[in-house]
This record gives structure tokens, C-alpha cells and sequence, in this order.
């Protein structure tokens, strides 16, 4: 048992390496969000709610950009049989700075557009300045890519944690003797500098250089011109909430939207991450397709990663206003409720999550890019449409309608790819339902604020 142990800890087999890969996502996680949210404790304190609002607009907005400028450089690694070749990695690091110069460009052109738009003329400063970071982004080290590919994510926690640390030490630093939305914006440029920094010297592996190998580039631009399309679509899945509420409710509420949105997206953002980390790369080793040991394998690990989520989403319902009232002053009262619903509303997208990818490791980025923007659209969609109808509270409950809705998609592109798991789905989906029903129940007065626009 013991040996059994010790080789799963420090064996270089592939079960070994997807178990310590979810664990180390899941301590990354843990560390990243517990920063983040000590943070956030003591950045509320020092700054007024607008100041996180108008970062919450930067945010989508350069969010949007690093999105809609994405040639899937990190999946081309993962997924290329040249993923270790220098000269292909070489090429994609001169893209990846040429990426970030444009964003830094697009950040300036954009920024009196935003301004006018959502009626904050501080947008039209801060966006340029935080569009710096975009330039340092650009020259992160493709070691980052090539431990993701072998799952070598020890010393990429390790990168991660510590230019997280640096940036928030620098943040909350600044908002003590600046206590200025700035002090957010020059934090975040900190915190890039030292991931850039560590990603060269902490990493192993071949240093870049510029190199330009012309086979290389249109193998990148083929595969990554569909992940350019997906990664536009996921932009709109990913903050088309808070880019469309930030045009309809003040600063102050989307302020507290936001402070309950970070606590709730806490297991999808898990997910995602265990997802990208863990579940595509052994798509691409084990296809589910390939034999039932395979599909048993993922259902496994599925089954123990839904597990592990929905609870964490029924703990965060539960105690959503609790939670609240304790870590926040009563100017963010109102996101107790929202965090209830808000936790409920994502688990649809947790039981189908980890499907997706299935078309990506097979090489088929054309298929993902097909999913992904169908998912846009829908979501996109119905948020429009429950934001006009119901406000705050239609945004808060379009994720888990538009998710419900593209179960059958998802069930169409994993059942192709034999990687649908029909136990793992009806069960989650009953104990999601049960759940969901309980904790409504449990929590109706508090949620009386919600349901009024109804």
C-alpha cells in the first residue's frame, strides 16, 4: 500500500500523473481563490464599491480582447505532435508577442468607445494603462505550455501562487496610501512582470528566442484559427453577464453583482481549470473512443470531480447570505441572495462541463469552435432577453437556463466522440434538482428581494 502510494505520488505513469495533476489543480485553486478572496476582504475596506465596478468594466473589456485575439497557442502545444520542438515553440513565442503588442493597441483605441458606452469617463484612463500588462503577457515563457502538456503542473502552481501574491501584496500596498482605482490597475501590471519574469528562470526547459519557422506558423494558424472563433464565443460565455448588466444597473450594484459572482463561479472556474489541466490532456492520451477502459477511467474521475463541485455549490447556496454578512460590510448586503441563486444557477453547467474538449483532443478544433459559439449564442441570447424582462435578477438566473438548454448539443458532441456518460448525468441531475429545491425553500424570505421583479 505504501509503495502503491509513493508511486503514485512520484511515478512518471499516466494515472499518476492525472492524479497528482488534479490534485495540484485543485491546491492551486484552493491557494489562488483564498488569496483572491483575503484580498478582496481587505481591498473592500480601503476603497469605495465604485472602484471595483469600473475595474469590473476594465476587466470584460480586456478580457474580451484576450479572448478575441486568441490563436489557441497553448492548446496548439498541448495537442501538436510537435509540441516539444523548439523551433515550433520559438515561433508561437513570436506570435504571442505580437498578440500582446495589438491587444496593447486595441486597448487604446477601445478605451473613449467603453467610456461612452457604459458612461464612466475613467474607462477612457485606466483601459490603456491596464492594456500594459497585455505586452508583458506576451513574452511569458512557452515552458508554461510545455508543463501543461506532460502535466508537469508542480512548479507551475508554484508560478502561478507567487506572481498572484506579488500582485495582490502590490495592490493592497498602493490602496493604503492611494485608495484610488489605480492602485487595482498598477497591481495587476505588477503581478504580470513577476509571472513573466518567473515563467523564464522558474520553469525548465529551452529559453526562447526569436525564431520564425514558416511551416510552423500555418500549422499554429490552421489549428488556431477555430480556437480564435471558440475563444470569441467564450468571451460571451464568460462575461457577457457582467459586459450586459454594466450597461443597465449602477456602478455600486455591479459592484456587488461582482463580489457575489466571484464567490459562485468558484467551482466553475475549478472545473474549468481541472478541465484544461487534467481532463484534455488525457482525452488526448486515452480517447474514450478507443476502449471501455478508457471511458471508465474518465467516468471515474467525472464521477469524484462532481462530486467534490456540486457540493461546494450547495455549501456556497446555503450559506450564501451568511457568508456575505460575515466577510462583507452592509454596502454588499444584497449580494448574499445573488450568491444563492447565482451557486444554484451554475450547476447545469458543471454536469456538462467537461464534454467540450472531447473534439479539441481529437484534433477537430473546427467541431469545438461549432459548440462553443452555439453556447455563446444561446447564452447571449437568453441573458438579453432575461435582463430586458427581469433585471438583475433574469442576468443572475440566464446561466443555468441557457446551460439546461444545450444539454442536447452537448449530448449530440459526446455521444460522437463515445464520451457520454449517462449515469454520471442522471444522477447529478437529480441530486442538482433536490438540492436546488431544498435550499430555495430553506432561504425563501431572504430571497424575496429577488423574486419582486416577478
Amino acid at each position: 500500500m505504501i509503495q502503491r502510494i509513493r508511486t503514485l505520488a512520484t511515478g512518471d505513469g499516466l494515472r499518476a500523473k492525472t492524479l497528482r495533476g488534479t490534485a495540484l489543480t485543485i491546491t492551486h485553486f484552493g491557494f489562488a481563490n483564498a488569496m483572491r478572496l483575503g484580498s478582496n476582504l481587505i481591498l473592500t475596506r480601503l476603497l469605495f464599491p465604485e472602484a471595483f465596478g469600473l475595474m469590473a468594466l476594465v476587466q470584460v473589456v480586456l478580457n474580451g480582447l484576450q479572448l478575441f485575439s486568441d490563436f489557441g497557442l497553448r492548446a496548439s502545444v498541448v495537442q501538436s505532435p510537435r509540441g516539444d520542438d523548439p523551433a515550433f515553440l520559438n515561433t508561437g513565442w513570436v506570435i504571442q508577442i505580437g498578440r500582446g503588442i495589438l491587444l496593447f493597441m486595441a486597448s487604446w483605441a477601445l478605451a473613449a468607445p467603453a467610456a461612452q458606452l457604459y458612461d464612466a469617463p475613467m474607462l477612457a484612463l485606466l483601459m490603456p494603462v491596464a492594456g500594459i500588462g497585455a505586452i508583458i503577457a506576451g513574452f511569458n515563457s512557452t515552458k508554461v505550455m510545455t508543463a501543461n502538456r506532460h502535466l508537469q503542473l508542480g512548479r507551475l502552481t508554484v508560478l502561478e501562487l507567487t506572481s498572484q501574491a506579488a500582485g495582490i501584496i502590490a495592490m493592497i500596498a498602493l490602496a493604503m496610501i492611494w485608495p484610488s482605482v489605480w492602485s487595482l490597475v498598477i497591481g495587476g501590471i505588477l503581478g504580470s512582470i513577476v509571472k513573466m519574469a518567473l515563467s523564464h528562470v522558474l520553469l525548465p526547459g529551452p529559453i526562447n528566442r526569436f525564431e520564425w519557422e514558416a511551416k510552423a506558423a500555418r500549422n499554429l494558424f490552421s489549428f488556431g484559427k477555430f480556437i480564435f472563433i471558440s475563444t470569441m464565443a467564450g468571451f460571451l460565455l464568460n462575461n457577457a453577464d457582467r459586459a450586459i448588466l454594466g450597461k443597465y444597473i449602477t456602478l455600486t450594484e455591479l459592484s456587488v453583482y461582482t463580489i457575489a459572482f466571484f464567490l459562485a463561479s468558484v467551482p466553475m472556474l475549478l472545473h474549468q481549470n481541472i478541465v484544461t489541466n487534467v481532463f484534455f490532456p488525457l482525452y488526448g492520451r486515452k480517447p474514450p473512443q478507443d476502449s471501455p477502459q478508457n471511458r471508465q477511467q474518465l467516468s471515474r474521475l467525472r464521477f469524484a470531480v462532481s462530486a467534490g463541485l456540486f457540493t461546494l455549490s450547495f455549501a456556497l447556496a446555503a450559506g450564501g447570505v451568511l457568508i456575505i454578512d460575515t466577510l462583507y460590510d452592509p454596502r454588499y448586503a444584497l449580494a448574499g441572495p445573488i450568491l444563492i441563486l447565482l451557486s444554484l444557477s451554475r450547476l447545469p453547467e458543471l454536469l456538462i462541463g467537461s464534454y467540450g474538449h472531447l473534439a479539441l483532443a481529437a484534433g477537430k478544433s473546427g467541431e469545438f469552435a461549432t459548440f462553443v459559439v452555439a453556447s455563446a449564442v444561446v447564452r447571449t441570447a437568453v441573458l438579453l432577453i432575461a435582463i430586458a424582462q427581469f433585471g438583475l435578477t433574469g442576468g443572475v438566473l440566464a446561466t443555468g437556463i441557457s446551460a439546461a438548454l444545450m444539454y442536447l448539443p452537448t449530448l449530440w458532441l459526446a455521444r460522437r466522440y463515445h464520451g457520454w456518460d449517462p449515469l454520471h448525468d442522471l444522477t447529478f441531475a437529480a441530486l442538482g434538482g433536490i438540492g436546488a429545491l431544498m435550499v430555495l425553500g430553506w432561504h425563501h424570505a431572504a430571497l424575496a428581494p429577488l423574486w419582486a421583479v416577478f
